[in-house]
């Protein structure tokens, strides 16, 4: 992955810059140096029924290298392409990104950053939302509309065909069938490999499979705070999907026993928010996002966290006041596994 990455040296140059009042990103204020490969001590997990597609659970999120509120260019085009770029060489071999971050300017990046691609990168991508403005996101699911947006993918991501296609919202104005049916007409056309969805209750994602289309992989918001997809992740555990957490470090500092789990480990809750998700199933591929390259830095390096423990954290409710003793069980200082 050389030719995508950039050395070792610049990565521990890096200085971070943090807002000076922000608590929570105390231990990011200085630099950590980067763990080149590090990505691949979080272990792999295939994509899709083929077996193909075979990728490192830590992975990259892509939208936040666009602007405020996802709109528009970065500040500051030159870290967005670093922070792909230490991603990448620190082991990163998934990204998962959407014609809407920007809109297109994420996609965009990308293929600055990275392309020509190194061998074995999986670029993922969505369709599915309209952008009126920042911070705006409105349900288009019409078959015209996503097959618009996957064309306009493959070209910014000069691809000829995209290894993981995501629903990115179901339009409840369209019916859920004829959206994935013009997902399923894609992949027939070979412009996408595999199907995936994403923001989906469990009852739509049993309609879904009901049609008789393979479903890859399922991106819902999950995090130790928000665990309203716990059901969704097993089911994804018990058929082989992938999940994808968005949202994956929310309210990380505001669980006391992530914030011990971290005092004890001498890292950030936010870090090992990531290092639970990866614990909490085999199934689990995080996607930590960020345009900056020592944010992206601190994140893949949650993966060489020592875990004690990799069975089912015990479920708790989800308000970010109440404890969660799975951090507490899952990360005892122990060996790494």
């Amino acid at each position: 992955m050389t030719n995508a990455g950039i050395s070792r040296s610049a990565c521990r140059g890096m200085k971070a810059e943090m807002p000076a009042g922000d608590p929570s990103m105390a231990a990011f204020r200085v630099s950590p140096p980067v763990t080149v490969g590090g990505a691949s001590a979080a272990g792999t997990v295939t994509i899709g029924r083929d077996g193909v597609l075979v990728v490192n659970r830590m992975g990259f999120g892509a939208m936040r290298i666009t602007g405020p509120g996802a709109w528009g260019p970065p500040p500051d085009r030159t870290r967005s392409v670093m922070a792909l770029r230490v991603a990448v060489d620190a082991g990163v071999n998934f990204i998962d990104t959407a014609d809407s971050y920007g809109p297109g300017v994420s996609e965009e990046i990308i293929a600055e950053a990275l392309f020509p691609y190194p061998d074995g990168l999986v670029l993922a991508t969505k369709g599915g939302l309209a952008r009126p403005g920042p911070d705006q996101w409105v349900p288009d699911g019409r078959p015209e509309r996503l097959r618009e947006c996957c064309e306009g993918s493959l070209r910014r991501l000069r691809l000829e065909q995209i290894p993981l296609y995501q629903l990115h919202r179901p339009d409840p104005a369209v019916p859920l069938g004829e959206s994935v049916g013009a997902l399923a007409e894609l992949q027939r056309e070979g412009k996408i490999r595999h199907i995936g969805v994403s923001n989906v209750s469990q009852e739509q994602l049993r309609a879904i499979r009901g049609l008789g289309v393979e479903v890859a992989s399922v991106q819902n918001r999950y995090n130790a705070a928000d665990r309203g997809s716990e059901e969704i992740v097993d089911l994804c555990e018990a058929d082989g999907m992938v999940f994808l957490p968005w949202a994956p470090m929310h309210e990380a500092a505001r669980l006391a026993p992530m914030a011990e789990a971290a005092r004890r480990l001498g890292t950030a809750p936010e870090q090992v928010a990531l290092a639970w998700l990866l614990g909490r199933s085999p199934q689990i591929l995080v996607i930590p996002g960020s345009g900056s390259p020592e944010h992206v830095a601190a994140n893949i390096n949650a993966a060489t966290l020592p875990l004690a423990s990799r069975r089912r954290a015990p479920r708790v409710r989800s308000e970010a006041s109440e404890p969660t003793e799975a951090a507490a069980l899952a990360f005892a200082p122990a060996p790494k596994l």
